[in-house]
């Protein structure tokens, strides 16, 4: 996978855009390896077969590389669950509840395969604020796209008609992405992925009293 960002700096050349794109991937690399602490700006550039001057040619810090690596894999986490949305083949009258556990589905998948990285963005957006907003407009995003489908499941008739879209919603993204992390990140949880993915699409239909769910698989 290719790490590319949209945060230009004024113009680049081809190969310039290749040079930065290695130092992403080393970086991206070095963080899964060794954390964020522990990791040195030298083992970035020697990683990407790079001088130590390539590395300040284009970033000026530590800190800011790896919040070009954690920004483009949030953004990535994102775009797959839209993605998938999107692309579920269902009847018009359970499309919506079929969007949710597609979503939930991609979210952990996508979630699973950048375990190690989002291991180290766990831990960092603690105490670094402006990753912290970065990943909170995510929670934010999600919430959002998931009240509006509360609200449409609630016109149909197949969702609990007392629930709050807005608030349901926070509750439910939460559950959501602090489930990923205590499974693919703490370990807390020993089960296979289908069965973790199905018991998670249980709950967030029952929180919302769903009453013509998807099937678990």
């Amino acid at each position: 996978m290719t790490i590319d960002t949209d945060k230009p700096a004024g113009p680049r050349s081809s190969k310039g855009e290749r040079t930065r794109a290695k130092l992403l991937e080393a970086a991206k690399s070095v963080f899964e390896d060794h954390g964020f602490a522990e990791a040195r700006i030298s083992d970035i550039p020697e990683r990407a077969g790079l001088s130590y001057g390539a590395f300040y040619h284009y970033f000026q810090s530590k800190d800011e590389i790896f919040r070009e690596v954690a920004a483009f894999h949030e953004r990535r986490l994102g775009a797959a669950v839209v993605e998938e949305t999107e692309l579920v083949d269902a009847p018009a009258d359970a499309a919506v509840a079929w969007r949710l556990a597609a979503a939930n589905r991609r979210y952990l998948a996508e979630y699973r395969r950048e375990a190690r990285l989002m291991r180290v963005i766990e831990e960092v957006s603690r105490y670094d604020t402006e990753l912290n907003r970065a990943r909170m407009r995510r929670h934010n995003f999600y919430a959002k796209r998931l009240a509006e489908a509360i609200a449409a499941l609630q016109r149909q008739g197949m969702a609990d008609e007392a629930l709050d879209p807005t608030i349901g919603s926070q509750v439910i993204t939460a559950m959501v992405t602090r489930f990923a992390e205590a499974w693919f990140v703490q370990g807390r949880v020993r089960c296979s992925f289908e069965e973790g993915v199905t018991q998670l699409n249980r709950l967030c239909m029952n929180a919302i009293r769903l009453a013509h769910r998807p099937p678990d698989h």
